[in-house]
């Protein structure tokens, strides 16, 4: 299959990218600034809030993976989340019905979905607030008869680029480098994915005959705190700090009017202290079953991730 991969260079992205190549397919890789990427396949230039680039990029293809997103903790233009996270589902849509693709796999996240022991959505940042819109506009998709699989990854991990895309990546090399503050919510769930599974979940997804209308990516479900203990028997680092609620709000809240003021990217704000204050455990038994979904073991990630950082690997997988 020729895939379309809209952003194709972001750390997942990057990875499902080389998941497509490695399984005989023919990647074409869509992002801002592909060309400059050097990753398999075809490289497009153009920015998914572009309806016209994404419906031309489309074309001659079989099939697509959306990964673009804006994935960060503010933009002093709001909208802009609107644009990526929403408009760039609407336009994937369109693009797919234009080219009479196959399939479109889109990736969602896990934020978009409830908290444990909630029935209903969060909306505590932009990020949040935009992949739950973005979601019910892929939901509509669906239902208008569009083959379309959404799925909902954990938190993404593993050796390579420090980026938003690869939260604890990010978090043990500033752990290890003394720059992590500490930890908010160390004791809530979150569940951590391997990224090469998770983009071997992509593919396979594209390549199943029947699949599901969604599935779940997670990988273990274990404390926020846990890649840190196990950072700490692998590395002989001290354990991060526990940050208490009412002192990260309090943070949160001067570094949002900061940045309001200056423009610059805030550390933390109280949307995202409202989200660790929520457990956020991710499935995987239907992607298991149906995609041949793997989980590798934590202690395993986090140690090829330290060896990673240790020899200062920052390629996307």
């Amino acid at each position: 299959m020729r895939v379309l991969v809209t952003g194709g260079t972001g750390y997942l992205g990057a990875a499902i990218v080389r998941a497509l190549e490695r399984r005989g397919h023919d990647p074409v890789v869509f992002a801002r600034h592909a060309t400059a990427a050097r990753l398999p396949g075809r490289a497009i230039d153009g920015d998914v809030a572009d309806r016209a680039a994404v419906i031309a990029a489309a074309r001659g293809c079989d099939a697509m993976c959306h990964t673009a997103a804006l994935v960060t903790l503010w933009r002093p233009d709001a909208s802009e989340f609107d644009r990526v996270n929403v408009g760039g589902v609407e336009h994937a849509i369109a693009a797919a019905r234009d080219a009479g693709l196959g399939r479109l796999v889109y990736t969602s996240s896990f934020l978009a979905r409830p908290p444990a022991g909630q029935s209903t959505p969060l909306a505590a940042n932009d990020y949040q607030r935009t992949k739950v819109l973005g979601e019910a506009v892929a939901r509509r998709g669906q239902a208008a008869g569009l083959p379309m699989v959404i799925v909902y990854p954990g938190v993404v991990y593993g050796p390579g680029a420090l980026t938003e895309g690869n939260l604890l990546g990010r978090l043990l090399a500033d752990h290890l480098a003394g720059r992590l503050p500490g930890l908010i919510g160390a004791d809530r769930t979150w569940s951590y994915a391997w990224v090469d599974d998770v983009a071997d979940a992509h593919v396979a997804a594209l390549e199943h005959r029947s699949p599901a209308a969604s599935y779940e990516l997670g990988g273990e479900n274990v404390p926020q705190m846990r890649p840190f203990e196990i950072a700490r028997e692998l590395a002989g680092c001290r354990l991060p700090r526990r940050v208490p609620y009412w002192l990260a709000s309090a943070i949160g809240r001067l570094e949002l009017a900061r940045a309001r003021l200056t423009g610059r990217m805030p550390q933390l704000t109280p949307g995202t202290v409202e989200i660790f204050r929520h457990d956020w455990p991710v499935a995987c038994a239907d992607a298991q079953r149906d995609l041949g979904f793997k989980v590798l073991p934590l202690e395993q990630g986090v140690s090829a991730t330290l060896d990673a950082l240790r020899t200062g690997d920052r390629r996307s997988t």
